[in-house]
């Protein structure tokens, strides 16, 4: 069995491939009537998430319309950054739980100004990400209860100064050692993530991990 299948209910991925066909054939759809055809399909993935999810289907279906051209996975980028043996966290503001700082990327900005930014914003810190440590599937680990595909990237990278500061998206910010962590956002950072921060830090040489 996939590790996928003991994490992610069965309903939730086949909404998820539903979604993801039906919006490339709408992407690629050249008659009304494929248009129409992947259209109702849509409406059906919005209502199997709306009966599971208990959320409207009207809303699930504009969220699921509103995704443009051919799907491909969402890009999530973390920095590890790790000071005197202790690694920074930020305290999120939506689950109050703990997590390295970064988000979403943005289209047409590089992955490595992205990473720093993101820590920048979140966290006030300035840093310079200098390796990559890996490369997860995100919907394989902690609580993928989401409806799009996503994978995960996170940096290693330098302290350069700056100081702590929360944002609108984090409520706090400090330094954390490896054996005494706060509770975990495992959705942004789990332990496997941090157990691959702590193994490069080991061992300079050792290769980005990717699933």
């Amino acid at each position: 069995m996939d590790h996928l299948e003991t994490l992610m209910p069965q309903w939730l991925a086949w909404v998820r491939e539903i979604q993801a066909l039906c919006q490339t054939g709408l992407a690629f759809s050249t008659t009304e009537y494929d248009t129409r055809r992947y259209h109702r399909l849509m409406e059906i993935g919005a209502e199997i998430a709306a009966r599971y999810s208990g959320m409207p289907s009207p809303d699930l279906l504009g969220n699921f319309l509103a995704q443009p051209g051919y799907a491909t996975p969402k890009i999530d980028v973390r920095g590890a950054i790790v000071h005197e043996g202790r690694i920074l966290l930020v305290q999120e503001r939506t689950d109050r739980r703990w997590c390295m700082p970064g988000g979403w990327a943005d289209v047409g900005e590089l992955p490595s100004l992205m990473v720093a930014r993101e820590v920048r914003e979140e966290s006030g810190f300035l840093v310079t990400p200098v390796k990559v440590i890996g490369v997860f599937d995100a919907n394989r680990e902690g609580r993928p209860l989401e409806f799009y595909h996503a994978f995960k990237v996170v940096f290693l990278c330098t302290l350069d100064g700056g100081e702590a500061r929360a944002s609108d998206e984090t409520m706090a910010v400090d330094f954390f050692s490896f054996d005494d962590l706060p509770l975990l956002s495992s959705n942004r950072t789990n332990e496997r993530h941090l157990a691959e921060v702590r193994a490069h830090l080991a061992d300079p040489a050792r290769p980005a991990a990717f699933d």
